[in-house]
């Protein structure tokens, strides 16, 4: 399924909102990512559109009768306190709502003044998860990660026999899934010293992040009825950034023969606003070719159209900013950048193979892309990856080593959209400090 461009792609669009006009803003007219916010530590949560520094309460639009040539189902569903029932409507409705969304924050709006009585200023809001996640898989899609990860443990071999043919993924654990801002506390677990004859049981010392994407799924399908690899563009609700905090000493012990486990299970931080799939339309871009010599995907992984559409050109970084750091008003020194058009497995095919055995899919599952990585040593996307297993430590502005973090380190992820003939848009930011364990 592709979505064609419609007027909310216009890139001469403008908004009444004065800083969503702004050069470099994230969220423009054409991106409005939505989210969920709440006024105070005991209040509900709301949904709500980003434009420029402001939120659109979508409640209170909703409730005024200001978004314009949407249904009553769809305005009831902004009205609930996370996305899953938007999500479940379909991208017919999601096409209309952001039409009336975008209708109704342009410059030239007939509603601009009760409109602007929806809005709230960023800073006013806490913003919360945006859906209530009930299941969380992560995949393992960047070739360019596993070759890297690979050669540090089989030099000779670094990628698996399955690889090329396969997307890698395991299910992760949804519980632990917060928000950006929600601090990370280190963890605890079993994991044994290279010099020692048996393991022990304390704080990890090897504490990663991994730089990653999350497709939020939206219409899903029934238990027993695969998604046709065609069709899987079309479950995707949108993206957010997502950092899968990883233990690498812990999962090195424990990932034989079953995979990830409490290595991974402590935390798992996402960005507060999804950029809706239409949003991105003016990012599509090719799948990576893949090289002379490899396996074309079997048929149920492909499609003429995902191969022309499925990827999208997403720039992502990594920051990292120490307590020292923060003491003395340093800004964040940045770790990495990357692409997510470099992945070798796109969101499509990761879809179609996770229903293929007729795994059922619903509105508000979570999908990890796995560590973006790239060819360059600028594009990897783990302290695993930089340090070369700890053997190359990276130097922060301040003087500092890291190997793998340390406590109070914040982890910053951000991304962006960005190509001649379209408005810039961003995805924000997906923030973590880690805290000492317990």
């Amino acid at each position: 399924m592709t979505i064609e461009p419609n007027e909310t792609h216009d890139p001469n669009a403008r908004s009444f909102v004065a800083s969503a006009n702004v050069s470099g803003c994230d969220f423009p007219l054409q991106n409005l990512p939505y989210g969920a916010f709440t006024n105070g530590l005991n209040s509900c949560s709301s949904l709500c559109a980003g434009i420029g520094d402001q939120v659109l309460d979508l409640a209170a639009a909703a409730s005024r009768n200001l978004l314009a040539e949407v249904d009553d189902e769809t305005c009831e569903a902004c009205k609930e306190p996370c996305l899953n029932s938007l999500m479940g409507l379909g991208p017919a409705r999601w096409t209309a709502l952001r039409r009336a969304i975008f209708q109704l924050l342009r410059a030239d709006s007939p509603r601009r003044t009760p409109a602007a009585e929806c809005l709230r200023p960023m800073r006013d809001v806490a913003m919360v998860l945006p859906a209530a996640i009930a299941n969380y898989t992560d995949f393992y899609a960047s070739v360019h990660h596993a070759a890297n990860v690979g050669s540090l443990f089989r030099p000779e071999n670094p990628l698996l026999p399955n690889y090329k043919w396969v997307p890698i993924g395991y299910h992760g654990r949804a519980s632990t899934v917060v928000v950006s801002g929600t601090d990370v506390r280190r963890p605890r677990g079993q994991w044994k010293p290279s010099a020692a004859e048996a393991p022990h049981y304390a704080p990890a010392r090897k504490l990663d992040y991994e730089l990653e994407l999350g497709a939020l799924v939206g219409v899903g399908n029934e238990m027993g009825e695969p998604i046709p690899i065609a069709e899987a563009s079309g479950h995707i609700f949108g993206l957010c950034l997502l950092n899968d905090w990883s233990a690498r000493d812990i999962q090195a012990w424990e990932y034989q023969p079953l995979g990830p486990f409490l290595a991974k299970s402590f935390a798992t931080t996402i960005s507060p606003w999804i950029v809706t799939a239409e949003a991105l339309v003016p990012f599509r871009v090719p799948v990576a070719a893949r090289p002379a010599g490899d396996p074309q995907p079997l048929p149920y992984l492909a499609d003429d159209a995902v191969q022309k559409f499925g990827a999208v050109d997403i720039t992502v970084e990594v920051y990292l900013r120490s307590a020292a750091m923060r003491a003395a008003n340093c800004p964040p020194h940045r770790l990495s950048r990357g692409n997510f058009q470099d992945m070798y497995w796109s969101f499509a095919q990761m879809i179609a193979h996770h229903t293929s055995n007729g795994c059922d899919l619903r509105p508000g599952d979570l999908l990890g892309s796995g560590t973006i990585s790239g060819p360059s040593a600028e594009a990897r996307g783990c302290l695993l990856e930089i340090t070369r297993g700890g053997a190359e430590p990276v130097t922060l502005p301040d003087g500092s080593k890291r190997t793998f973090l340390e406590d109070g380190d914040q982890v910053t992820l951000r991304g962006f959209c960005d190509r001649p003939g379209a408005v810039r848009i961003g995805l924000g930011e997906c923030s973590g400090t880690l805290i000492a364990a317990r």
